[in-house]
């Protein structure tokens, strides 16, 4: 799923966020992403910030469902791996079985589940392997080393290891947690390893990647997205995150 010839970027978008939501995957294929994070949006991310929650706030008011994002995906052709983050309620309430089919039908070929602990991730795991699907398992800068290794054996596609404790959002500086922790990461896992939470700027992008293999941004694009920026506008932002990974 991640390529190791360069640091990875994987910019995230909220589904149904506009009506052109689909327009920010293809802007941001253009401008380097090596793959994209999909939010299905939930009624209550307790592990996303302020900005976040806004971005799923809107795309539900405009009456985005699940199976809306999925429609509009089959419709598209993006050319990089769609990874999908969304918390377990919604992927328990159709049975992790039939969640992953419908992924895996739609396109995408990733799965995030913040909210869903390693101990309790055997049913999704499977589901997702016989779909086709790449689970993968977040690190905390708190996760213990034998669980870090346990992480490490068990996630497909890479590792997102959480670069700060507390939940998403745009920060002024890159918290010294998130490169500890790739570090710890990539000393038990020959997967990828990517750090996500609180990487806003390009300058954070490329500290972060000196350890680890590659980022997720996501809050700092949806702040663009909704205070109206387009996705040629966005573009640029994701390039000038690319450019500064190279």
């Amino acid at each position: 799923m991640i390529s190791y010839g360069r640091k990875a970027l994987v910019p995230y978008v909220t589904g149904g966020i506009t009506a052109d939501w689909t327009d920010y995957l293809l802007a941001y294929a253009a401008a380097g992403a090596d793959a994209i994070e999909i939010g299905l949006p939930f009624s209550d991310p307790v592990l996303d910030g302020v900005t976040i929650q806004q971005a799923s706030d809107r795309a539900l008011a405009r009456g985005t469902t699940v199976e809306g994002i999925l429609t509009d995906l089959s419709e598209t052709k993006v050319g990089v791996p769609l990874i999908a983050m969304t918390y377990a309620n919604l992927v328990f309430r159709p049975g992790p079985a039939e969640f992953c089919r419908r992924l895996a039908a739609a396109g995408i070929t990733g799965l995030i589940v913040p909210d869903l602990p390693v101990d309790e991730a055997a049913g999704v795991e499977r589901a997702a392997a016989e779909a086709g699907v790449a689970l993968i398992l977040l690190a905390a800068p708190v996760t213990p080393d034998e669980r870090l290794a346990e992480i490490g054996a068990r996630s497909r596609g890479f590792v997102y290891a959480v670069g700060l404790m507390g939940t998403t959002g745009e920060r002024d500086s890159l918290d010294v947690a998130a490169t500890r922790l790739a570090a710890r990461v990539k000393a038990v896992t020959g997967l990828p390893v990517l750090v996500g939470f609180g990487i806003s700027t390009p300058a954070q992008a490329a500290a972060a990647a000196v350890t680890a293999d590659g980022v997720v941004v996501a809050s700092a694009l949806m702040r663009r997205v909704l205070d109206g920026a387009t996705p040629d506008e966005v573009h640029h932002d994701v390039a000038a995150l690319r450019a500064a990974l190279n």
